[in-house]
Order: C-alpha cells, then structure tokens, then sequence
C-alpha cells in the first residue's frame, strides 16, 4: 500500500494482489497478472488493497441463496467445472475483494472524473450461475447501487473484453437507465449469446485498423446518444493477438488507441469513468501485464 498524500495528482487504483487461493499445477487462471501490474504501475499512483465488497450489495443482482451457498462451499461439480476454478474459502474471498474494487474505484471516479480496480470486470456472472473465472458481477452491482442511490440517474456498461459480457447484459436486461454495449468475437465464448444494448460481433482476426474504425463509427456514438453519467469501462486485454483464449490481432499500441479513445471520450463528455481489467490470457505474460496496466497509464495521460 502506497500513501497518496506523496502523489501530486488525486488518483489511486486498487488491486487485489495481496489475496491469493490456490491453484492446480498449470491451471490456466492467470494469477501471475495481478501482482504484475501493480509492481509494473509501482510509483506511478498509488495503490491500495481492494477493500471487500459487502454480501448485501452483491445481493442487488445475485440470489442471495445461491451467494450464501457459495460462501459456505455448498457448491456442486458441475457449477465448480462452470465457474473454472475450484472452490476455496480463497477463491470466494477473492472474487469479493476483486468487486469490492470496483466499488471503490467507482466513489473516486465521482470524485475525480476516472477510479481504477486492477481486477474486476466480471461479466460472465449471472444471477445465480457463476461462469468463465466470474463469481459476482461488479458491472451489474455498480449500475445498480448507482441508480439506487441516485450516484448517476443513466448508467453505459462499455465492454471491451474479446467475450461478450452475457451475465452483465442478463442481468441489466430490461433496465433503460442502463445501456451496454459488447465489442466481441462473434464465433468466440460464450457460444451462447445474452442480447446487451448493443452487440458488436467481430470476426477473428480483426486488426488494429479494423477494431478502431468499429469502435469510432459505432459505438462511441451509440454512447453519445445514450448519454450516460457514469461509464463503466472493460478493458480486456484479451483483444491481443496471442491471447490463449481471444482470437482477435491487436497489438499493444492498438489496444492503448483504444483505451485513449474511449477515456478521451468520457472526459469530453464529462462523464465519470470506472475502468476494470477483465480478461487476459495472452501466451506472453509481459503483454498481458503490460497491456492491463496501460489503461491505467493511459487513464493518467488523459485525466492527469
């Protein structure tokens, strides 16, 4: 934990480093990230331990049942083999701290225009099922808690993770104070599509050139004419050719043009923005790590 008294500049970001489960041999979760990217962002801002998400928050979008169950262990094979991690007192806690991120990083952006959690970004969490490494949906709960409290009266969820977010646009279906907005690999996971406000499916292979030119004509606009006040940013960088798990080309230069268009837009429009991590598998881990901590880089090159 750094101390934030010593930066010239209001922002902080949180990470979840500090809160580790264990892992089989070569299972395919990619821990080695998340302490990666705060040594990497070290000095840059401060960082601060995710705080834990209260249960009574993530109740707002998932059965309380279900979440009591999953607290206690009560879970079956086939939700463990879903979910893709097995479970542990760790494994839960972690999911709560990695939400309990976003939420904090949520009160910053309200206070300084942009909040950042080194985790989060949940989407493949529905009401009461828990799929692909996503336990509780921290995109659902912050549109949600906003709204409720009146923090923000229209919410964008603007999702830019190579899967499209299905338990996010499950969960906000059928809510017009929230928009959200998927830019996707159509033939990638999940298989089975949910519909969000607006899908944006894309073949594999999509270069730099051709996902910005997606992202500029159709779905900044699509932002422009919901206009939200508060942005709920995915910054998957899943999107990187080599990715274990995405099938798409960008390069890291590309996925920075990406993060400086949508953050750009947010603060022209005067929007508060919570940036999350999401996915990111890539066979490189110094990509995957670089290219998780340059939204944040990015963040204090257009905010700071």
């Amino acid at each position: 934990m750094t101390d934030p008294a010593s930066f010239r500049h209001p922002f902080r970001a949180y990470t979840p480093a500090a809160y580790t489960f264990p892992l089989p041999e070569g299972h395919r979760f990619p821990a080695y990230k998340y302490a990666g990217v705060a040594q990497r962002l070290t000095g840059r801002l401060p960082m601060l331990d995710t705080p834990a998400l209260r249960w009574a928050d993530a109740a707002r979008v998932h059965d309380p049942a279900w979440l009591r169950r999953w607290r206690r262990g009560e879970v079956t094979a086939s939700e463990e083999r879903a979910f893709g991690l097995p479970w542990s007192p760790g494994v839960v806690e972690r999911a709560r701290r990695a939400a309990g991120g976003s939420l904090a990083a949520l009160h910053d952006a309200l206070a300084h225009g942009w909040g950042a959690n080194l985790a989060g970004g949940t989407h493949h969490a529905f009401r009461d099922r828990a799929e692909g490494f996503c336990l509780v949906n921290d995109a659902a709960i912050l549109t949600h808690l906003a709204l409720e409290e009146g923090l923000a009266r229209r919410v964008a969820v603007l999702d830019l993770d190579v899967h499209q977010g299905n338990g996010t646009a499950a969960l906000l279906a059928g809510e017009t104070r929230a928009f959200t907005l998927s830019i996707h690999g159509e033939r990638n996971y999940p298989f089975r599509k949910e519909t969000s406000g607006l899908d944006i499916g894309l073949p594999d292979g999509v270069t730099d050139a051709e996902y910005l030119e997606v992202l500029r004509a159709q779905a900044l606009p699509a932002l422009e004419a919901f206009r939200p006040e508060l942005l709920l940013y995915l910054a998957g960088a899943d999107v990187l050719a080599g990715d274990r798990f995405g099938r798409f080309a960008l390069t890291l230069d590309g996925v920075r043009e990406r993060n400086r268009a949508a953050l750009s837009w947010a603060r022209g429009a005067g929007v508060p923005v919570v940036t999350m991590m999401a996915g990111g598998y890539n066979r490189d881990h110094t990509l995957t790590v670089a290219a998780h901590a340059s939204v944040v880089e990015d963040g204090l090159e257009v905010f700071g």
